[in-house]
C-alpha cells in the first residue's frame, strides 16, 4: 500500500547550557515540487457578444463584465457598440391575413474583446457571466474577429455623396 505521506524530518541539537537535547522539525519536500516551470496556456483575444432589447441594460452590463475582468486580472481590450437592428412584427388573426397587432422591436448589441484570459481563469470567468445574465440578454462568447470594427461605424450619408460628387467632377474633368 503505496501513502503520500509527507516524511517529517527531525534533527537533534545538543545545546550544551541546558544540557538536553533541542529538536527542529522540519517538513521533507521532494526536488520536483520545486521546479515550478509549468506555463499556463492563454487563450487568444477573445470576443463577448451582448445582443438584448434594452440599451441601458446592456450598458450596466458591459461595466459589470468590464469590473468582473478587472478582479480576475483580465484585459479589456475593446468594447463597442454595433447599431441596432430593427424588427417590425405582426400578429395575425386566427386563420386570416388580417393584422391583430403590430410590433416594433429593436435588438441592441455591444461587443467587448478581452485578453490575456488564462485556461484556469477562463471557465471561472464563463461561469460567472452565465450566472449573472440578466433576463433578455444573451451573450456569445468567440475569438474575435477584426472584421467587426468595422460593421460598428456608421456611413456619413452626407460624405458619402460628396465623394460620388468628386469623382463625378474628376471623371468629367478627365475626358
Amino acid at each position: 500500500m503505496v501513502l503520500n505521506v509527507v516524511k517529517q524530518v527531525t534533527t537533534h541539537y545538543r545545546c550544551l547550557i541546558f544540557k538536553n537535547t533541542v529538536r527542529f522539525y522540519g517538513i521533507y519536500s521532494p526536488p520536483y515540487l520545486k521546479k515550478k516551470n509549468i506555463e499556463i496556456p492563454v487563450y487568444p483575444v477573445l470576443n463577448i457578444q451582448l445582443t438584448g432589447y434594452k440599451y441601458p441594460l446592456l450598458e450596466n452590463y458591459q461595466s459589470f463584465i468590464h469590473k468582473l475582468a478587472k478582479v480576475l486580472d483580465i484585459t479589456v481590450e475593446d468594447s463597442f457598440a454595433l447599431p441596432h437592428k430593427e424588427y417590425k412584427i405582426k400578429k395575425f388573426k386566427k386563420e386570416s391575413s388580417i393584422t391583430e397587432s403590430e410590433y416594433q422591436l429593436r435588438i441592441y448589441e455591444r461587443h467587448v474583446q478581452i485578453s490575456n484570459v488564462s485556461s484556469i481563469k477562463c471557465p471561472i470567468f464563463i461561469r460567472i457571466l452565465e450566472a449573472t445574465l440578466p433576463e433578455g440578454v444573451s451573450a456569445h462568447i468567440d475569438n474575435y474577429d477584426p472584421s467587426l470594427k468595422n460593421k460598428s461605424l456608421i456611413p456619413n450619408k452626407e460624405l458619402l455623396d460628396l465623394k460620388a460628387n468628386l469623382n463625378e467632377l474628376l471623371g468629367g474633368s478627365s475626358k
